[in-house]
């Protein structure tokens, strides 16, 4: 086995959505550019190359496993630990308290890897750097921000209590840079709902950025159309869309901005990789040289 570490990305991808795989491959071309890892691999839940079998592909005896999801739950706590086989696995392991997992290090036990489990992307601070990211990109203004109001939109859901913790916890560092007027965190499935997304906003301008990883049913169709930038979302709709008296500023899925690749690299630092020329590399190429949040 190589004695230089690697890195996986653990993602959903879907059986009915082609492009939901579309950013973690885009992502790891961009780690994988750096240099930094001896290889990196990308494996899916509903794609191939499946999450059971990403190991064996691998010839590092070392693994860094970051989960490209948003929130932590079922498929960071049960189904990858599970089907990487990671031996002697307990969410406790991470002491969260839902948005502050961290890493564990783990034995493979079909391979024998010595695997870091780092928690999910979406719940890291640099996240917040990427949202902030994606409202400079909709609105193609480095300064975005006085005058604005910023929506984190989630999708919410009573089954898992920690998605909407997610949601919070990025809305509230945003809150605290002082960099937008307004900054409220909105739901598709529970209160406050996007659909209502003018009432909660004094600021003529606001910027919906929906933590979502891929663009895909929800970020696509749903939001925009519940938001009433358009009837049908296959009519298209303008970026900024007037909706009662605010301009609108539809950013789609955060995951697909490119600065995302930063944060799975920060993961990995968190868990002992050393990665400082390949975070600033990769800040520095993708518009995030300057930390929004100061970190």
């Amino acid at each position: 086995m190589n004695p230089d570490p690697a890195l996986v990305i653990a993602a959903h991808g879907s059986h009915l959505n082609a492009e939901s795989s579309s950013p973690t491959f885009a992502h790891a071309d961009t780690i994988r550019a750096t240099g930094a890892f001896s290889e990196v691999r990308e494996a899916f839940w509903k794609e191939e190359p499946s999450f059971r079998e990403a190991l064996r592909t691998v010839g590092a005896e070392e693994v860094y496993l970051v989960p490209l999801f948003i929130s932590e739950g079922y498929f960071t706590e049960q189904v990858i630990p599970r089907e990487f086989r990671l031996d002697g696995w307990d969410p406790e392991m991470w002491d969260s308290d839902g948005t502050s997992a961290t890493h564990a290090t783990l034995t493979a036990g079909d391979t024998g890897q010595t695997v870091h489990y780092c928690g999910p992307a979406g719940t890291h601070d640099s996240m917040s750097d990427v949202i902030v990211q994606r409202a400079k990109s909709v609105t193609d203004d480095p300064d975005v921000g006085e005058g604005f109001g910023l929506a984190v939109v989630g999708h919410g859901t009573e089954r898992n209590e920690n998605s909407a913790k997610a949601i919070e916890y990025h809305a509230d560092r945003i809150r605290g840079m002082d960099r937008f007027d307004e900054v409220e965190a909105l739901f598709m499935d529970e209160d406050p709902e996007v659909d209502d997304v003018t009432d909660y906003f004094e600021s003529e301008d606001v910027v919906v950025v929906p933590l979502f990883i891929a663009d895909g049913y929800h970020t696509q169709e749903d939001i925009p159309e519940d938001m009433g930038l358009c009837e049908d979302y296959r009519d298209g709709y303008d970026v900024p869309t007037d909706v009662d008296g605010h301009d609108i500023w539809y950013a789609g899925a955060v995951g697909t901005e490119p600065l995302m690749a930063d944060v799975i690299l920060e993961r990995a630092a968190d868990a002992g990789a050393d990665l400082d020329a390949a975070i600033a590399e990769i800040r520095d190429r993708t518009g995030g040289a300057n930390p929004a949040t100061g970190d």
